[in-house]
């Protein structure tokens, strides 16, 4: 049986530019080359495509980028060529694609732009279309599509830079909609870079300046307090949630420190909680995932609390996918090994 041609891309101009690198070596190591042959594309911080063809491990290292190992490579929009060139010495070849996996975190990657250049080069890819990764990474069209479908998320409100002009006017708007603490994030960033909480009015500000240095519009919410739990959602027109899982930060919050660089943070699968909560807990992730659009994977991360209102907190539509993450966990603990969820995704991708 002829193997599948599967272009794995990591990196990207991203501020998750180091756990794509992370997640992408995860998904090298697990995937199955009996089954698949695996074309390495790389994009470095500063954008640009190169082709590699070097040891695994030293992608987690960010050490890749080295002259023998690369060759400039990219995607080409032209249906007719449906897979990379190649440019050597001068000359363009064209290495052809059967299906993309973009391990790409943060914009430029699960905010619907990859997606769009995959769409107009007409090849399979995994994960959400352009649509749902576009609204699912502005947390602004997130909250607004999830209160129209009936489904709880933190009281919010979006803040633009100009509105910064007026300051204490701004402030007092938000001090009353939503009491201090609150939190603080960028509309469009993951892993928690550039989220802050905020207890007072200069903290707010520095909170919000910090927020749109990554991105031109911040969101504010309520500070929930409860038990912060996940689940992965698997599928296209029949999705299925695997295991409902537990993260108890050792820190003041789950930062992009305790999700993948040192081990702040415990975690229990499944959760502490009720098979009734758990449930309840994967029925809203798929109504969720179905209103926003989603398709292959998605992590749907939630909040417990203490008189068990459950409240969604977000969806990450290329989750974590590195030794300590959430969404690989939870399926093999459900019983679906490593290797068999890659497999799964890019059948998903091609309709398999």
């Amino acid at each position: 049986m002829k193997k599948i041609t599967v272009a794995v891309v990591f990196g990207g101009a991203s501020t998750e530019y180091e756990v794509s690198l992370e997640s992408a070596t995860s998904v090298l190591r697990n995937i199955s080359h009996e089954t698949f042959d695996v074309i390495m594309l790389g994009i470095t911080k500063e954008g640009r495509w190169l082709r590699y063809t070097g040891p695994v491990d030293r992608i987690a290292k960010n050490e890749w980028q080295q002259p023998q190992y690369v060759t400039q490579a990219f995607l080409s929009p032209d249906r007719s060529v449906h897979g990379i060139v190649e440019i050597r010495d001068g000359n363009a070849t064209v290495v052809p694609v059967d299906v993309v996996f973009p391990v790409l975190h943060g914009k430029n990657g699960e905010d619907g732009t990859i997606q769009g250049l995959l769409e107009l080069a007409s090849i399979p890819y995994v994960g959400c279309n352009v649509c749902a990764s576009a609204v699912c990474m502005d947390k602004e069209m997130t909250h607004t599509i999830l209160d129209y479908n009936g489904i709880r998320t933190a009281k919010w409100h979006a803040i633009k830079q100009w509105e910064l002009t007026d300051f204490d006017a701004t402030e007092a708007m938000l001090r009353e909609k939503l009491h201090y603490p609150m939190f603080i994030k960028p509309a469009n960033a993951g892993s928690s870079v550039g989220v802050s909480k905020v207890t007072d009015k200069e903290s707010l500000r520095k909170g919000l300046e910090t927020a749109l240095q990554v991105d031109s519009k911040a969101i504010v919410e309520e500070c929930i307090i409860g038990q912060e739990v996940e689940t992965a959602v698997l599928g296209n027109q029949d999705p299925k949630a695997a295991l409902v899982g537990e993260i108890v930060p050792k820190v003041e919050f789950y930062d992009y420190d305790a999700k993948y660089k040192d081990d702040s943070t415990d975690l229990y699968i499944p959760a502490r909680i009720s098979d009734e909560t758990a449930g309840r807990i994967k029925a809203i992730a798929l109504k969720a995932y179905k209103v926003l659009g989603c398709m292959g994977m998605t992590r749907v991360d939630f909040f417990i609390q203490k008189d068990g209102t459950i409240v969604l907190n977000e969806p990450n539509t290329i989750p974590g996918f590195t030794s300590i993450s959430m969404y690989p966990k939870l399926w093999i603990a459900a019983g679906l090994p490593y290797d068999q969820l890659i497999e799964t995704l890019i059948r998903l991708a091609i309709g398999q």
